[in-house]
């Protein structure tokens, strides 16, 4: 091999090492881009996820303080329905004694009628 042919096929082969550098540093570089983005997307995903759990966070609190309201709310009104409930029964009671009084006012006033009756006519 002459000194012209060794000198060309070096130089041939440099101009391959060196495009096969470039295709390295293209790979590499294409590699790197597509991590930014994963890594942009990544971010991304867990900034929405945060802001949800921050929104469900947010409803979570605002149920919580619901429920503690009609708890509240609640033991307010037992006192009232447990009072409501013993007029109810007092009522009924009551109204079984005036139905009583009633019944025997009736029967009273029925017997004075049959009496009247009886003496103006003369059964007496």
């Amino acid at each position: 091999m002459a000194p012209a042919d060794i000198d060309a096929a070096v130089h041939r082969q440099l101009g391959e090492l060196a495009a096969g550098m470039r295709a390295l540093q293209d790979t590499m570089r294409r590699i790197e881009e597509g991590a930014d983005r994963a890594e942009d997307k990544a971010a991304e995903s867990r900034s929405a996820v945060h802001r949800r759990m921050d929104e469900l966070v947010a409803r979570v609190g605002h149920l919580e303080t619901s429920a503690a309201t009609i708890v509240a709310d609640v033991a307010e009104m037992k006192p009232v329905t447990d009072d409501v409930r013993r007029w109810k029964l007092m009522g009924i009671g009551a109204l079984g004694v005036t139905g009583i009084a009633a019944m025997a006012l009736g029967v009273s006033f029925a017997e004075g009628v049959r009496r009247i009756v009886f003496a103006v006519m003369g059964k007496g």
